[in-house]
C-alpha cells in the first residue's frame, strides 16, 4: 500500500462500518470523531438496549463496545451477537475502565476479538480497530 494517490473513487464503496456503543458522552464522540476521521462511517449507539437492533440495521464490520454499560452488561451484548447468525461474524473491540486480574481473559472467552482498558490512547486504539478489520476482511 503506497501514500500517493490516495483510495482513489473506490473509498465509498469500501467505507467500513462501525457501531460504537458506549454510554459515556464524551467517550462515544471521541471514539465515533477518531473513527470518522479515519475513513470509517461510525454509527453511535449509547443505549445497550438498543445496541443489538442498531446492529442489525448497521450490519457493522466492527462493534466497540463499552463492557460497563449503565443497563446491560456489553458481555452479555456480545454473547448475545455470537448468538445471532447475522452478527457473529462481526468482531467485537471491547473497553473498559475495570482492567482487573483476568477481565481480559473472560472478555475474550465471551467473544471479544480485541480488548483495551480505559483511559483508551487514539494510536493503539486505532491500531487495534484496523487490525481486527483487516483480520475480518
Amino acid at each position: 500500500m503506497t501514500s500517493e494517490g490516495g483510495n482513489g473513487g473506490t473509498r465509498d464503496a469500501m467505507t467500513k462500518r462501525i457501531l460504537v456503543v458506549e454510554d459515556n458522552d464524551l467517550n462515544r464522540k471521541l471514539f465515533c470523531d477518531v473513527l470518522a476521521a479515519g475513513g470509517f462511517a461510525v454509527e453511535p449507539c449509547a443505549d445497550g438496549n438498543q445496541a443489538l437492533e442498531r446492529a442489525r440495521g448497521f450490519l457493522p464490520n466492527l462493534v466497540v463496545m463499552d463492557i460497563q454499560l449503565q443497563d446491560v452488561s456489553g458481555l452479555d451484548l456480545i454473547a448475545s451477537m455470537k448468538g445471532d447468525i447475522h452478527l457473529r461474524e462481526v468482531p467485537v473491540l471491547a473497553v473498559t475502565a475495570y482492567a482487573g486480574k483476568g477481565d481480559e481473559e473472560r472478555i475474550r472467552e465471551t467473544g471479544a476479538a480485541g480488548y483495551l482498558s480505559k483511559p483508551v490512547s487514539i494510536g493503539p486504539f486505532m491500531a487495534a480497530v484496523r487490525g481486527l478489520i483487516e483480520k475480518a476482511a
